[in-house]
């Protein structure tokens, strides 16, 4: 049965989607390579304040940041497990050049077994 890990991701003040794309595109293919079916980054768009919490109070993420909602689809748990060790020793996830768009510290994210797939 289909597994997903789910993310929630503050991005820095100063970088716009075409920027955060251009970021995660470089790492997909790596989730992809080994073994994840799909990668998806939603760029917050409706993303409301709640009266308790909400997304950016999720990640402490302050003015001038926004929020990605971000997901990877695998076959199985079994397949995530072998590929995010995969990932984790892959050489081409270390991020090179300027600063980091993200702040992984305050990213949330965890695995879900998927139970309803219309």
């Amino acid at each position: 049965m289909t597994y997903v890990d789910g993310f929630v991701i503050p991005v820095r003040a100063g970088t716009d989607s075409a920027g955060y794309a251009r970021f995660a595109a470089a790492f997909a293919p790596i989730f992809r390579d080994h073994g994840a079916t799909r990668v998806v980054e939603g760029w917050a768009d409706d993303v409301p304040d709640g009266k308790q919490t909400d997304f950016r109070r999720a990640v402490q993420a302050s003015d001038g940041e926004t929020v990605v909602f971000s997901w990877i689809e695998w076959p199985d748990k079994a397949a995530r497990d072998a590929g995010m060790e995969k990932v984790r020793e892959d050489p081409r996830m270390v991020p090179t050049g300027a600063d980091l768009p993200i702040d992984g510290a305050r990213m949330i994210f965890g695995g879900f077994q998927v139970v309803l797939d219309c």
